[in-house]
């Protein structure tokens, strides 16, 4: 199963390195990466595979969020076919 994990946040040293961290001590893998930082803002968009991580998406969710909280980021995770009917016109 694949999703789309999102960070927002004003941009710091160590975004990248964290949340990859975080995801790799989840089996998580990292199928594609966009970053970009605009003004002392910054984002990023990951397509991940979660077929061989350790934790299910509900609670893997939740996690990111605390995660976000501990870094002063925003960062959520969804399922790829929401994702996608969201950003559907």
């Amino acid at each position: 199963m694949r999703a789309v994990v999102t960070v927002v946040g004003k941009d710091k040293t160590g975004i990248i390195s964290k949340v990859s961290t975080f995801l790799a001590e989840r089996n998580v893998n990292i199928l594609d990466i966009s970053q970009t930082i605009m003004d002392e803002y910054f984002a990023m968009i990951m397509m991940v595979d979660l077929s061989r991580a350790s934790v299910e998406l509900a609670p893997l969710a939740e996690e990111c969020r605390a995660m976000g909280e501990k870094i002063g980021m925003s960062i959520h995770i969804q399922h790829e076919d929401i994702f996608n009917a969201m950003h559907s016109v």
